[in-house]
Protein backbone atom coordinates (compact mmCIF):
# COMPACT_ATOMS: atom_id res chain seq x y z
CA UNK A 1 0.00 0.00 0.00
CA UNK A 2 1.52 3.49 -1.02
CA UNK A 3 1.02 6.81 1.21
CA UNK A 4 2.22 9.60 -0.43
CA UNK A 5 4.09 12.48 1.79
CA UNK A 6 5.44 15.49 0.85
CA UNK A 7 8.43 15.86 -1.07
CA UNK A 8 9.22 19.67 -0.77
CA UNK A 9 8.32 22.77 1.56
CA UNK A 10 6.92 23.09 4.84
CA UNK A 11 4.81 20.11 5.30
CA UNK A 12 7.37 17.20 4.30
CA UNK A 13 9.41 17.07 8.04
CA UNK A 14 7.04 17.36 10.55
CA UNK A 15 4.88 14.58 8.31
CA UNK A 16 8.25 12.29 8.42
CA UNK A 17 8.70 12.99 12.05
CA UNK A 18 4.75 12.17 12.64
CA UNK A 19 4.79 9.09 11.13
CA UNK A 20 8.23 8.31 12.62
CA UNK A 21 6.30 8.22 16.20
CA UNK A 22 3.58 6.15 15.16
CA UNK A 23 6.27 3.78 13.98
CA UNK A 24 6.96 4.04 10.27
CA UNK A 25 10.51 4.84 9.65
CA UNK A 26 12.03 5.10 5.93
CA UNK A 27 13.99 2.17 5.15
CA UNK A 28 15.61 3.72 2.66
CA UNK A 29 17.85 6.78 2.90
CA UNK A 30 18.34 8.31 -0.28
CA UNK A 31 16.33 11.37 -1.32
CA UNK A 32 16.35 10.63 -4.80
CA UNK A 33 14.00 7.39 -4.24
CA UNK A 34 10.46 8.10 -5.00
CA UNK A 35 9.16 4.97 -3.32
CA UNK A 36 10.64 4.22 -0.01
CA UNK A 37 9.91 0.99 1.85
CA UNK A 38 9.20 1.26 5.54
CA UNK A 39 9.14 -0.66 8.99
CA UNK A 40 5.37 -1.43 8.16
CA UNK A 41 6.23 -3.80 6.02
CA UNK A 42 2.85 -3.10 4.55
CA UNK A 43 3.60 0.68 3.62
CA UNK A 44 5.42 2.16 0.57
CA UNK A 45 6.02 6.13 0.94
CA UNK A 46 6.00 7.78 -2.36
CA UNK A 47 7.25 11.41 -2.18
CA UNK A 48 5.16 13.23 -4.27
CA UNK A 49 4.64 17.31 -4.27
CA UNK A 50 1.94 18.09 -1.92
CA UNK A 51 -0.56 20.23 -4.13
CA UNK A 52 -0.31 16.75 -6.72
CA UNK A 53 -1.06 14.38 -3.71
CA UNK A 54 -5.02 15.01 -3.57
CA UNK A 55 -5.18 14.13 -7.49
CA UNK A 56 -2.48 10.96 -6.36
CA UNK A 57 -4.95 9.93 -3.84
CA UNK A 58 -8.10 10.17 -5.91
CA UNK A 59 -6.93 8.05 -8.85
CA UNK A 60 -6.68 5.03 -6.53
CA UNK A 61 -3.15 4.37 -7.10
CA UNK A 62 -2.57 5.68 -3.30
CA UNK A 63 -4.52 4.49 -0.35
CA UNK A 64 -3.39 7.44 1.46
CA UNK A 65 -1.45 11.04 2.01
CA UNK A 66 -0.77 13.99 3.99
CA UNK A 67 -1.26 17.07 2.47
CA UNK A 68 -3.17 20.77 3.19
CA UNK A 69 -6.31 21.23 3.20
CA UNK A 70 -5.53 24.31 1.06
CA UNK A 71 -4.29 21.85 -1.85
CA UNK A 72 -7.54 19.54 -1.25
CA UNK A 73 -10.18 22.51 -1.82
CA UNK A 74 -7.58 23.82 -4.69
CA UNK A 75 -7.68 20.27 -6.79
CA UNK A 76 -11.24 19.54 -5.94
CA UNK A 77 -10.66 16.02 -5.86
CA UNK A 78 -12.74 13.29 -3.91
CA UNK A 79 -11.01 12.33 -1.13
CA UNK A 80 -11.82 12.07 2.45
CA UNK A 81 -9.88 14.49 5.05
CA UNK A 82 -10.16 11.71 7.59
CA UNK A 83 -7.62 13.43 10.59
CA UNK A 84 -6.64 16.89 11.14
CA UNK A 85 -2.80 16.35 11.87
CA UNK A 86 -2.46 19.57 13.91
CA UNK A 87 0.79 21.24 12.04
CA UNK A 88 1.30 23.46 8.55
CA UNK A 89 -1.75 25.67 9.97
CA UNK A 90 -2.12 28.76 8.14
CA UNK A 91 -4.67 31.13 6.81
CA UNK A 92 -5.40 31.15 3.24
CA UNK A 93 -5.64 35.36 2.72
CA UNK A 94 -5.98 38.03 0.39
CA UNK A 95 -2.92 40.89 0.80
CA UNK A 96 -1.63 44.23 -0.16
CA UNK A 97 0.62 46.60 -0.08
CA UNK A 98 0.26 48.59 2.59
CA UNK A 99 0.50 51.72 0.57
CA UNK A 100 -2.20 50.70 -1.52
CA UNK A 101 -4.73 52.17 0.80
CA UNK A 102 -6.72 49.25 0.01
CA UNK A 103 -8.56 48.31 3.19
CA UNK A 104 -11.09 45.52 2.20
CA UNK A 105 -11.75 43.32 -0.90
CA UNK A 106 -14.62 45.46 -1.89
CA UNK A 107 -11.88 48.14 -2.18
CA UNK A 108 -9.64 46.44 -4.98
CA UNK A 109 -10.45 48.19 -8.25
CA UNK A 110 -12.70 46.39 -11.00
CA UNK A 111 -10.18 44.09 -13.13
CA UNK A 112 -7.33 44.09 -10.06
CA UNK A 113 -4.74 41.80 -10.97
CA UNK A 114 -4.70 38.88 -7.87
CA UNK A 115 -1.50 36.53 -8.20
CA UNK A 116 -1.89 33.11 -6.38
CA UNK A 117 -1.21 29.56 -7.23
CA UNK A 118 -4.21 28.67 -5.83
CA UNK A 119 -6.17 29.35 -9.25
CA UNK A 120 -9.67 27.50 -8.70
CA UNK A 121 -10.23 28.88 -5.01
CA UNK A 122 -9.20 32.31 -6.11
CA UNK A 123 -12.04 32.21 -8.63
CA UNK A 124 -14.44 30.85 -6.80
CA UNK A 125 -13.54 33.28 -3.74
CA UNK A 126 -13.84 36.54 -6.06
CA UNK A 127 -17.60 34.90 -7.72
CA UNK A 128 -18.81 34.47 -4.70
CA UNK A 129 -18.53 38.26 -4.00
CA UNK A 130 -19.27 39.34 -7.27
CA UNK A 131 -15.67 40.79 -7.87
CA UNK A 132 -14.11 41.20 -10.78
CA UNK A 133 -10.76 40.40 -10.95
CA UNK A 134 -8.09 38.80 -13.19
CA UNK A 135 -6.33 36.22 -11.50
CA UNK A 136 -2.52 35.43 -12.60
CA UNK A 137 -1.24 32.03 -12.09
CA UNK A 138 1.98 31.87 -10.11
CA UNK A 139 3.56 28.97 -9.15
CA UNK A 140 6.62 30.31 -7.02
CA UNK A 141 6.56 32.65 -4.70
CA UNK A 142 3.88 35.61 -5.25
CA UNK A 143 5.04 37.94 -2.22
CA UNK A 144 7.13 40.33 -4.26
CA UNK A 145 4.93 40.64 -7.20
CA UNK A 146 2.79 43.48 -6.18
CA UNK A 147 5.87 45.58 -5.29
CA UNK A 148 7.31 45.18 -9.07
CA UNK A 149 4.19 46.06 -9.97
CA UNK A 150 3.31 42.86 -11.73
CA UNK A 151 -0.31 42.83 -8.97
CA UNK A 152 -2.49 44.11 -7.44
CA UNK A 153 -3.07 41.82 -4.18
CA UNK A 154 -2.35 37.83 -3.69
CA UNK A 155 -4.10 35.26 -2.68
CA UNK A 156 -1.45 32.75 -0.42
CA UNK A 157 -0.78 30.98 2.69
CA UNK A 158 0.32 33.06 5.67
CA UNK A 159 1.25 31.48 8.94
CA UNK A 160 2.73 33.91 10.62
CA UNK A 161 2.67 37.08 8.54
CA UNK A 162 6.63 37.86 9.08
CA UNK A 163 6.87 36.97 4.98
CA UNK A 164 4.01 39.66 4.28
CA UNK A 165 5.59 42.27 6.66
CA UNK A 166 9.17 41.57 4.59
CA UNK A 167 7.37 42.36 1.56
CA UNK A 168 5.42 45.68 2.54
CA UNK A 169 2.31 43.86 2.87
CA UNK A 170 -1.38 43.34 5.00
CA UNK A 171 -3.59 40.63 4.65
CA UNK A 172 -7.47 42.30 4.62
CA UNK A 173 -9.32 38.89 3.91
CA UNK A 174 -9.13 35.56 5.45
CA UNK A 175 -10.39 33.13 2.58
CA UNK A 176 -10.00 29.99 4.39
CA UNK A 177 -7.76 28.44 7.01
CA UNK A 178 -5.64 25.12 6.41
CA UNK A 179 -3.87 23.07 8.35
CA UNK A 180 -2.21 19.49 7.16
CA UNK A 181 -4.47 16.08 7.02
CA UNK A 182 -4.79 12.42 6.52
CA UNK A 183 -6.35 12.06 3.64
CA UNK A 184 -7.73 8.99 2.25
CA UNK A 185 -9.08 7.54 -0.74
CA UNK A 186 -12.67 6.93 -0.27
CA UNK A 187 -12.69 3.34 -1.26
CA UNK A 188 -10.08 3.23 1.30
CA UNK A 189 -11.87 4.82 4.59
CA UNK A 190 -12.95 1.59 6.10
CA UNK A 191 -9.95 -0.21 5.32
CA UNK A 192 -7.95 -2.02 8.38
CA UNK A 193 -4.87 0.00 7.42
CA UNK A 194 -6.80 3.34 7.88
CA UNK A 195 -8.13 2.44 11.16
CA UNK A 196 -4.52 1.11 11.99
CA UNK A 197 -2.75 4.46 11.21
CA UNK A 198 -5.59 6.82 12.81
CA UNK A 199 -5.52 4.75 15.90
CA UNK A 200 -1.75 5.04 16.37
CA UNK A 201 -1.78 8.99 15.42
CA UNK A 202 -4.54 9.92 17.35
CA UNK A 203 -2.27 7.59 20.12
CA UNK A 204 0.54 9.97 20.23
CA UNK A 205 -1.32 12.92 19.80
CA UNK A 206 -3.03 11.83 23.22
CA UNK A 207 0.32 11.46 25.04
CA UNK A 208 1.49 14.71 24.33
CA UNK A 209 1.40 16.30 27.17
CA UNK A 210 0.70 13.36 29.86
CA UNK A 211 3.49 11.15 31.89
CA UNK A 212 2.84 7.68 33.73
CA UNK A 213 3.24 8.01 37.18
CA UNK A 214 4.15 5.23 39.36
CA UNK A 215 4.44 5.12 43.36
CA UNK A 216 4.40 3.04 46.11
CA UNK A 217 2.26 3.59 49.25
CA UNK A 218 1.50 1.71 52.24
CA UNK A 219 -1.98 0.21 52.99
CA UNK A 220 -2.54 3.32 55.93
CA UNK A 221 -1.40 5.88 53.30
CA UNK A 222 -3.45 4.62 50.61
CA UNK A 223 -6.95 6.53 50.76
CA UNK A 224 -4.92 9.87 50.91
CA UNK A 225 -2.97 9.23 48.48
CA UNK A 226 -5.59 7.97 45.94
CA UNK A 227 -7.70 11.35 46.78
CA UNK A 228 -4.47 13.53 45.67
CA UNK A 229 -3.96 11.12 42.42
CA UNK A 230 -5.66 12.82 39.34
CA UNK A 231 -6.55 9.59 36.86
CA UNK A 232 -7.97 9.60 33.18
CA UNK A 233 -10.77 7.30 34.73
CA UNK A 234 -9.40 5.78 38.50
CA UNK A 235 -6.41 5.10 39.39
CA UNK A 236 -4.31 1.35 38.80
CA UNK A 237 -3.79 -0.08 42.09
CA UNK A 238 -2.43 -3.41 42.85
CA UNK A 239 -0.88 -5.13 46.47
CA UNK A 240 2.59 -6.17 46.46
CA UNK A 241 3.95 -9.71 47.04
CA UNK A 242 5.80 -8.45 50.25
CA UNK A 243 5.00 -6.18 53.12
CA UNK A 244 1.58 -4.23 53.57
CA UNK A 245 2.36 -1.84 50.39
CA UNK A 246 0.83 -1.00 47.56
CA UNK A 247 1.66 0.14 43.95
CA UNK A 248 -0.41 2.65 42.35
CA UNK A 249 -0.10 3.66 38.83
CA UNK A 250 -1.91 6.40 36.47
CA UNK A 251 -1.97 8.57 33.44
CA UNK A 252 -1.67 12.27 34.87
CA UNK A 253 -1.08 16.00 32.93
CA UNK A 254 2.69 16.74 32.59
CA UNK A 255 2.05 20.55 33.63
CA UNK A 256 0.40 19.37 36.97
CA UNK A 257 3.54 17.21 38.27
CA UNK A 258 5.51 19.94 40.32
CA UNK A 259 2.47 20.49 42.52
CA UNK A 260 1.37 16.52 42.28
CA UNK A 261 4.48 15.38 43.03
CA UNK A 262 5.05 17.27 46.65
CA UNK A 263 1.17 16.12 47.77
CA UNK A 264 1.80 12.42 46.82
CA UNK A 265 4.68 12.72 49.26
CA UNK A 266 3.13 14.57 51.95
CA UNK A 267 -0.02 11.80 51.95
CA UNK A 268 2.49 9.04 51.98
CA UNK A 269 3.71 8.02 48.89
CA UNK A 270 7.15 6.70 48.31
CA UNK A 271 9.59 5.50 45.09
CA UNK A 272 7.64 7.86 42.86
CA UNK A 273 8.54 7.45 39.22
CA UNK A 274 8.10 9.65 36.43
CA UNK A 275 7.79 8.40 32.47
CA UNK A 276 7.34 9.67 29.42
CA UNK A 277 4.32 7.58 27.29
CA UNK A 278 4.27 7.04 23.50
CA UNK A 279 1.22 6.73 22.67
CA UNK A 280 -2.52 7.00 24.77
CA UNK A 281 -4.86 4.57 22.91
CA UNK A 282 -8.10 4.79 24.18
Amino acid sequence: MLLAVPSKGRLQEPTLKLLEAVGIRPLASDERALVVPTSWSVVNLIRARPEDIPHIVESGRVWAGVTGHDYVVESGSNVAEVLDLEFGRGKLVVAVLKSSGVSTVEELPPGARVATKFVNIAYNYFAELGKRVRIIRVTGSVEVLPQLGIADAILDVMATGTTLEVHGLRPIATVLETSARLVVNPRYVEHELTKKLVTFIRGYYAAQGRKMVFLNVPADKLEAVLTVLPAMEAPSVTRLAKGDVYEVFSVVPEDVLPDLVMRLKEAGARDIVITPIEKLIT
